[in-house]
């Protein structure tokens, strides 16, 4: 049984929309019935009907010869793989999946770059660093660079990510979810770094944190009360979760020895608290719109993603 994405009615036989990923009962299984994003893409329906088997299948006269083989392979391999259903579909109309891979590609990169070119290329590609700040393309690469000893970091970022990053790029849409994702990433890893220049220290900024904490800073505004659990075992609300690890990380940058001496003072707390800001006021000022996708801000669904289910 699962809850209609639209009308909140729970349904023993749901129905998962294969261009948009959400689920809905009966009523609002239609495209046309939940305002599905994909109906904008809606402009090739042989691609989506059309077997391939029988090219007269198109032709009003019944005569083939108006398409070629190659031009049927072509219609084929595109709908499988970038169609309705296909794998890249996957990931259409979701950038939170597709920053997923991203961090687990660019993880498994870093061990390549790691071991053939050595810690100071290593340093010089991916990790934002008050030593050369001027290296411009580290304000991203360093939003998706997780230290290589640090498994739990991308472990928690992409758990994080996966669980609330749908919730904001369903209210905001695709393109606005990922740039807001990027500027609020480089912007807390900037952030940090300029403000260990001014004190005189030097630091290396590895990570996606403050990129998550600002999407977590969207959801503390849009749904403050949205249950959730620590550790999958301690059920809280997400505004008691957030602005707890908030003010925690506040006193970590008051109070730098007192991280040290609890072993997380290697963490960038200031680049956390600065993204949780900047999902603050995002959240703030988008707050009270209608949401872009049709059934409003969908549940939080554990292990399913778009696509049809097998």
């Amino acid at each position: 049984m699962a809850k209609c994405d639209v009308c909140g009615e729970y349904e023993n036989l749901p129905y998962q929309c294969r261009r948009c990923g959400q689920t809905f009962c009966a009523q609002h299984r239609l495209p046309e019935n939940h305002d599905c994003p994909g109906l904008q893409d809606w402009n090739d329906p042989g691609g989506v009907f059309d077997s391939g088997f029988d090219d007269t299948v198109d032709n009003r006269g019944g005569k083939s010869g108006t398409s070629s083989p190659v031009a049927g392979v072509k219609q084929r391999i595109e709908r499988d793989v970038t169609g309705t259903g296909g794998v890249l579909g996957f990931f259409r109309g979701n950038v939170t999946y597709t920053l997923l891979a991203i961090f687990w590609i660019v993880f498994v990169a870093e061990f390549i770059v790691l071991g053939f070119f050595g810690l100071s290329t290593f340093y010089a590609v991916f990790a934002l660093s008050t030593s050369n700040p001027e290296y411009v393309w580290t304000w991203v690469t360093s939003v998706f660079s997780h230290s290589p000893d640090g498994l739990l970091h991308i472990a928690g970022n992409s758990i994080a990510l996966f669980f609330f990053g749908p919730i904001v790029e369903r209210y905001v849409g695709s393109k606005k979810f990922l740039l807001f994702f990027l500027a609020s990433g480089v912007a807390a890893g900037l952030g940090y770094v300029l403000a260990a220049l001014l004190v005189g220290n030097s630091v290396n900024v590895l990570g996606a944190s403050g990129a998550v904490f600002a999407i977590l800073g969207v959801v503390t505004v849009l749904r403050p009360n949205l249950e959730v659990l620590l550790f999958f075992i301690i059920p809280m609300k997400i505004k008691v979760l957030t602005y707890g690890i908030a003010a925690i990380s506040l006193i970590f940058v008051i109070e730098p020895t007192a991280a040290n001496a609890l072993g997380v003072g290697n963490i960038a707390h200031l680049a956390h608290l600065i993204g949780f800001v900047i999902g603050l006021a995002y959240g703030k000022q988008i707050e009270g719109r209608p949401p872009v996708r049709g059934g409003g801000m969908p549940g939080i669904q554990m292990g399913r993603g778009p696509g049809p289910r097998r």
